[in-house]
């Protein structure tokens, strides 16, 4: 047991040495953002969808960096709610998107908004 142990040890440690220094920070995948503008139709029915959208933003790791109806809109003529959520990673949210509770979620708000909605990956400095 020992004896593998101290194989793998020497693995690695040969791996550090021939790669040279190794700086976790370089490693970090950009993160992962969804934007979305929502146009409600029904209020009832929307609070119903943000009452099930919230626990699986939260979840799937989900960060709400942006919400609510009053952006000012500079160009365009498209109005209603903004949402702009981080993820760790455009995977992670693309996950989220694709979950089983979003997608029940998302089958609600179907029913009571019209949407836009991308997920865009973040740019690294």
């Amino acid at each position: 047991m020992f004896q593998d142990i101290e194989i793998k040890a020497f693995i690695v440690l040969t791996a550090l040495v021939t790669l040279g220094p190794f700086n976790i920070e370089e490693c970090k995948m950009p993160k992962g953002y969804l934007v979305a503008n929502i146009r409600v139709t029904d209020q009832e029915r929307f609070q119903q969808f943000s009452g099930m959208a919230g626990p699986a933003i939260k979840k799937y790791g989900g960060k709400v960096l942006a919400r609510g109806p009053v952006a000012d809109r500079l160009e365009g003529d498209v109005s209603g709610i903004v949402m702009m959520i981080e993820f760790e990673t455009k995977e992670a949210a693309n996950t989220f998107y694709h979950s089983e509770e979003y997608q029940a979620a998302k089958a609600i708000r179907e029913e009571c908004s019209d949407t836009d909605l991308m997920i865009a990956e973040g740019v690294e400095d």
